[in-house]
């Protein structure tokens, strides 16, 4: 195979497959051989076995974090830090993208970025939704209630009203309160509903802020 016939097949694809190459009358062993040529080229980049992106200037879109996430490990969503910056409700720059899975906790550093995925139980697997991030891309990410209730759920004293003042949390304003207490109430947490009296109080605190 050769490179431009890469470019033709990948096209506007913000990361492939090595299986995405294997379709037709091809040879798997010098596909992979090519693959492990232009990553030393610097052509590409391997972001783990069997997942790359185009390097520029050959690629035509930039992969933005959170679809390279949901495409390192599948059956994950982004959420905590990540999701809640994303959703402008704390104020930091997050440098790692942080996703949740139910599988074993696992962390990448690849050349566009640094990964981290979280382990939560199954049964509070959900909340999260599709959504359009530009360039043509999708992702799955955290509603910005789900998001909150991951971070707490995973943080030591996460439903403390001192940890969640430290995070500095704004646009309060657009939490559903009665989604955040189906979810809260999705798994036997006491925390998780300790901590939904808490960020209903600080919400409370924001609106009469924002009324002075």
């Amino acid at each position: 195979m050769e490179f431009a016939e890469l470019l033709e097949i990948v096209g506007e694809e913000p990361v492939f497959e090595t299986g995405l190459l294997m379709a037709g009358n091809t040879n798997s062993r010098d596909i992979r051989r090519q693959l492990s040529r232009w990553r030393q080229t610097g052509k590409i980049y391997q972001l783990r076995r069997g997942l790359y992106s185009l390097a520029p200037p050959f690629k035509k879109v930039n992969p933005h974090p959170f679809v390279v996430a949901n495409r390192m490990l599948p059956a994950s969503y982004v959420s905590l830090q990540s999701a809640l910056a994303y959703y402008g409700m704390i104020p930091e720059y997050v440098p790692v993208t942080t996703s949740v899975t139910t599988k074993r906790p696992t962390y990448w550093e690849t050349p566009i970025g640094i990964f981290n995925f979280r382990h939560i139980q199954v049964d509070f697997f959900d909340g999260d939704r599709l959504e359009n991030i530009g360039e043509g891309q999708q992702t799955f990410i955290a509603s910005p209630e789900k998001a909150l209730l991951d971070l707490i759920y995973l943080e030591s004293g996460g439903d403390t009203l001192d940890y969640l003042t430290e995070l500095r949390l704004g646009n309060l304003n657009q939490l559903d309160c009665q989604l955040l207490k189906n979810l809260a109430g999705r798994i036997e947490k006491p925390k998780l509903l300790r901590a939904v009296a808490a960020i209903q109080k600080l919400a409370g605190i924001e609106e009469e802020f924002k009324s002075l």
